[in-house]
């Protein structure tokens, strides 16, 4: 394995804006558990719906902290690289770090990508470090709670997505059995009426099946939640303008990402052009690039993903710009319990939080990675008292569900 500790960077020796706390001059002591410093940076990827990449920040206090990077390959490697620009810090400098990471990888693309969501899932643990050694949950690190619990969403899925009827009928399970009062289906499925799949173009009859999906869920389910629909940047510009048209006699609660993420005027005249509530931002990065859809209210809801746009503090930052605009924010969210709950700790100490999204209805050991229990009870998370995250690793469950060939995080 390569030792990245001596690999070399001539971006990182010699950027001009070392952030580090020997280059800034920071050497006061501040008291106690204060003074800790960091030791180990550790990653290990779990097998659930998705590759969960956990991520460990270990301290001499003897207080370890866990984050979660956005899933898939990389973000170890990347975590890896970086560790050397973390062992020594002082883990209470959450903000300080996080742009001493973006600054040291700026030549390997930190300003999106994985390398963000490595820098991600550190600054979450950074988080979880943080509240313990201070005793305070995290949401106090962000400004404090607004609310005691967050409303979660539920994504669904069937064996047959392309069914009006089967959805429908999910829907209403998952409302009536699991107690879910917002849920979203996947619209971007099959009709049997394409012609080509790579032109983005939706024909008349194509779009005739997605709203019979619309009409046959929002009517089973009636008032008693509120249904999203998500696209998957799927579609044209023109598509997209025709679908929202066609759906705005229902009660679509958002229809999500319905062009690619690239280009945001594009992004911004299919809102201009629909009363359907347009919702978008799992694919863009950092608080620059939520700007640039917030700035000219090329959404109706933004929707970024904690683990993936930047961390906790990002995203605070974030929700913060999106206030100015009045939009509301709708987390993305595929991660385990330990991404799950950062997106809620932020959620709670946000004035215009909407939504929490979670993605794991259907594994039924997605719980058991914490030794926590009922983390989400009638479509709210609670928010624990508990310093950090409130969260604690089951070591043993993490690995049981490892990926092949991967290694399980020291002890505490």
């Amino acid at each position: 394995m390569v030792d990245y500790a001596k690999l070399r960077d001539p971006n990182a020796e010699y950027t001009m804006r070392d952030l580090s706390a020997e280059t800034m001059g920071i050497t006061n002591e501040r008291g106690g558990v204060r003074d800790a410093e960091i030791t180990d940076v550790q990653t290990t990827m779990v097998d659930g719906n998705y590759p969960w990449i956990l991520v460990r920040v270990y301290t001499d206090a003897g207080v370890v902290g866990t984050g979660e990077s956005y899933w898939g390959g990389g973000d170890d490697a990347i975590i890896e690289r970086m560790k050397p620009f973390l062992v020594g810090e002082n883990p209470l400098d959450i903000d300080r770090l996080y742009e001493h990471l973006v600054q040291k990888m700026s030549g390997e693309g930190s300003v999106s990508g994985k390398v963000i969501s490595a820098i991600s899932g550190i600054e979450i643990a950074l988080h979880d470090v943080a509240g313990k050694l201070l005793d305070v949950p995290a949401y106090q690190l962000v400004g404090g709670k607004y609310r005691d619990e967050v409303r979660i969403y539920c994504d669904l899925h069937t064996e047959n997505e392309a069914d009006p009827q089967a959805c429908a009928e999910e829907g209403v399970r998952v409302v009536e059995d699991l107690g879910y009062d917002a849920i979203k289906f996947d619209l971007d499925v099959p009709s049997g009426h394409e012609k080509d799949r790579a032109n983005r173009h939706l024909r008349n009859p194509e779009i005739d099946h997605k709203v019979d999906i619309v009409e046959a869920v929002t009517e089973a389910v009636g008032d008693r939640a509120d249904v999203a629909f998500d696209c998957h940047w799927s579609f044209t510009g023109g598509s997209a303008k025709r679908l929202a048209r066609a759906l705005e006699d229902y009660d679509v609660w958002w229809l999500e990402d319905p062009v690619p993420p690239e280009n945001h005027e594009v992004q911004q005249k299919v809102t201009d052009s629909t009363t359907t509530p347009i919702a978008v931002g799992e694919n863009v990065y950092r608080k620059f690039g939520q700007l640039s859809l917030l700035q000219p209210q090329a959404v109706d809801i933004i929707a970024p993903d904690l683990p993936r746009v930047g961390g906790m503090r990002e995203t605070r930052k974030i929700a913060d710009l999106a206030d100015m605009y009045y939009i509301p924010v709708a987390m993305h969210n595929v991660s385990s319990p330990i991404g799950t709950m950062a997106s809620a700790q932020v959620g709670a100490a946000i004035p215009n939080s909407l939504a929490v999204e979670y993605h794991s209805y259907e594994l039924g050991w997605w719980e058991d990675l914490v030794e926590e229990d009922d983390l989400i009870e009638d479509g709210r998370m609670e928010i624990p008292e508990e310093p950090g995250l409130g969260l604690t690793l089951d070591l043993d469950a993490v690995g049981e569900h490892m990926v092949e060939g991967e290694e399980l995080f020291d002890e505490a």
